[in-house]
This record gives C-alpha cells, structure tokens and sequence, in this order.
C-alpha cells in the first residue's frame, strides 16, 4: 500500500464514521489571514492545573465564511478574533491526503467568549479577595497635594498627550511633575511592559507621590490585559496610590478595581488631580476668610463692651458725684486722668497701625510697579526689531525660518531681513 492509499483510507474511515459537525471549544494560538482571504487558525486546549498543552489542532475558516463570520463576532463581542482568548466554534473534520487533519470552521459562538472572559475577570478578582489583597492600595492614605506624578503609558498614544496637556497647562498655573515610564497598553506583551514600568518607579518610590495608569480607550480584546491577576496584583502591592485611566467607558477591569482612585478617561485623571489643589486653595480661603471675620467680631465685641464699661462708669460716677460730692470730685479727676490715658494710648495704637498699614501698602505697590518695569524691558528687548537693530537679521526660505545651514542647498533663494531693508540672495555654498 502506497502512503496516498493509506491517507485515502484515513480520509474514508474518518467520513464514514465521523457526525457531519461538531462543536468545539478551543483557545486561538496562532491566527494568520492570507491575501486570498483565508483565516487560517491554531486551536489548543491547555491543562487547567498546569498550563501545560493537552491538544492542538489546525483550523481553517474559508474567505466567503470568515466574512460573514469576523464582523458577526465583533459586533457582538465588541473585540477581535485574536491569539489568546477563547472560542467556540461549529466544525467539520476534514482530513487531505496531502496536507493531513485540519478542521474547516463553519459558525462561530459569540456568546461563549463573552461568558469566557467574564468568568476569567471574576476568577481573578475572587482570587484578589481569597488572598486579601484586592483593597491594599486603597488603603493607602493620598497625598494631600500631589505634585509629583509617575505615567505608565504608551508615549505615542493620544490619551497621554491630552493628561500631559490638561495636567501641565491648566488655567490655575498649579505646578506639576511629571515622568513617563514607557510601556505597552494592548496586546500579548502588555501585562509584562506594565509591570517593568511599575518596577521602575518603584526603585524612586520615595520621590513620586502618586502613579497615573492611563491609555486612550480601544476595543475589550486591547483591554484584556487589565484583567490579568499578575498585573493587578502588582498593583495591590504597589506602595504608593495607583491611579487609572484606561478609557472605556463600558466595564471595569480588574486593575480599576484594585486601583486606588478608578476614573474613565485620561482627561478626567488630570481633572481629578487639578480638582485636589483646587479644593486646597478654596479651603485656604476660606480658612482666611473666617480667621477675618473672627477678628472683625471680636472688635466689634470688644468695642461694645467698652462702651457698656464707659457708660456704667459714667452712671455709677453720677450716683457717687451725687452721694459723696467731695469723693465724687476726686474719683472724677482720677477717671478722667485713666480715660486721658486710655485714649492717648489707644490713639497711639490707632496711629501706628495706619502707619504699618500705609507703608505695608506703600511696599506692595512699590514692589508690583518694579515687576512691572521688569516686563516691560523683557518685553521691550526680547522685541524683534530690537534685536535686529542690535545687528542680527532673520533668514527666511520659501517664508520659514531657517535655523540650521543644513536646510538649505546650493542655488536656493534665501531672503535677509535686516533693521532696516531686505535682501534676496542665492547660496552658493
């Protein structure tokens, strides 16, 4: 028997014995699509106990199925067909003299992902809990004003671009530090980078008062990786508050859980950082405010008794005057000697704080004006045509500056403004 009858007779006993379909339950290990459209698919099933693999098989999904197939599970899922997570999927079993057993999908489960990932997430979170960790970075006490901040981010990505913008250019000029500590935010890679990245702040933990987790949204399959149990148990060790912002608004991963402050998107990170120091000034204010009114109370408190004293002392002065006129003509030069005293002392008080207050008043003036004239001569030399009266001139090319003699070439028009006139010239060299 030649080895082609063989595989024929492989081929005859597997359709003759085999049902029409089947449903199988796989995890994608590879997944490759040719420019003919084709899918073509890894399927393995691991051991549960020990990760170690039990099966693996090839899969194949025709062009006209897989397009049908892809949007149908995309649409549902809210993710893509990728390595890593798990299907369940109609199959025939083929098996090809020349290219062996493969199975050709011809329907796919959505709602089999759906449940599959959602079991995993609760998986680990009721690990996190079992382990008793899953609210150490909650408990961390927050940083009353946190002004030194660790990124973990992708520096290409725009939700970084907008926290940094937002953050550093905020209306109220509040001053912040931040650092960026690279790292992959989707796909097989992700969990790994995160981690690195926390291991790196970690090693100036004693500098950075909080650590901002943030990315710019994506599909639920870009997102898995917050869902693993290595990363956020990493971060339920982290030693200072974790803060994220992942940016889906749908569900919450498993790091926003364990985070210690869990926001929506980038934006609304720096929001919440910026509301801090804002709440601390207001408070500020306030505590200003009162502490004036208290004092202004008190015044007008003291004020009153003193008036209730002088008129009793008048009242009972009268009484004395009237009963002892001898007594009385006494004890009212001595009341009046003390009240020529109380005034002379009071008026002197009154004096020198109109003084301090004027020349307090005086100063601030003084001092804003000279900031003032600072400016102005900033201003005034910092003016280009200041500059160019001083014997600079500015080259322009095509009407953009030109900063570097690298960016031009020979037999480029260049145009000289000086302080007074202009010149075209061609470069030669």
């Amino acid at each position: 028997m030649s080895l082609y009858e063989l595989n024929q007779e492989v081929r005859k006993i597997l359709k003759d014995n085999l049902s029409e379909y089947y449903w199988v339950i796989g995890e994608i290990s590879e997944i490759k699509l040719n420019n003919t459209g084709h899918c073509y698919l890894e399927l393995v099933e691991k051991d549960e106990s020990t990760d170690n693999l039990r099966a693996r098989a090839r899969a194949i999904i025709w062009s006209s199925t897989f397009r049908i197939l892809k949007p149908y599970f995309e649409t549902t899922t809210g993710m893509t067909l990728t390595k890593g997570i798990k299907v369940l999927v109609k199959v025939t079993v083929e098996f090809h003299e020349l290219y062996g057993y493969s199975l050709i999908v011809t329907d796919i489960e959505p709602s089999y992902t759906i449940g599959e990932l959602a079991r995993t997430k609760q998986e680990t979170i009721n690990r996190l809990i079992e382990e008793g960790v899953i609210d150490m970075n909650k408990s961390l006490p927050f940083p009353l004003l946190p002004r030194k901040i660790a990124v973990i981010s992708s520096e290409t990505a725009a939700g970084y671009g907008d926290f940094y913008d937002q953050l550093l250019n905020n209306q109220y000029q509040y001053k912040f530090y931040v650092k960026l500590f690279p790292a992959l935010m989707q796909g097989e890679e992700a969990e790994k980078s995160i981690i690195e990245a926390l291991d790196n702040i970690y090693r100036y933990e004693d500098f950075f008062d909080v650590v901002v987790l943030i990315r710019g949204g994506g599909s639920q399959a870009d997102l898995s990786c917050f869902n693993n149990y290595w990363l956020a148990y990493n971060i339920t060790q982290f030693p200072r508050p974790v803060l994220t912002g992942i940016g889906h608004e749908q569900d919450e991963s498993v790091v926003d859980i364990v985070a210690h402050t869990h926001l929506k998107t980038p934006t609304a990170v720096a929001e919440y950082l910026i509301s801090i120091f804002q709440d601390a000034e207001n408070h500020i204010i306030e505590l200003q405010n009162t502490i004036t009114d208290r004092c202004l109370e008190n015044m007008v408190s003291e004020k009153d008794k003193i008036n209730v004293l002088r008129i009793n002392t008048f009242n009972s002065t009268v009484r004395l005057i009237s009963q002892h006129s001898k007594k009385a003509e006494l004890l009212g030069s001595r009341i009046k000697s003390i009240f020529r005293e109380a005034v002379i002392k009071n008026s002197q008080w009154f004096v020198f704080l109109q003084r301090n207050l004027k020349q307090h008043c005086t100063g601030y003036i003084s001092n804003k004006n000279y900031a003032l004239e600072i400016l102005e001569k900033k201003n005034y030399y910092l003016d280009p045509r200041n500059i160019l009266k001083r014997g600079y001139s500015i080259t322009l090319h095509n009407g953009i500056h030109v900063k570097s003699a690298g960016e031009l070439k020979n037999q480029d028009l260049i145009d000289t403004i000086l302080y007074k006139g202009r010149i075209k010239s061609k470069v030669i060299k």
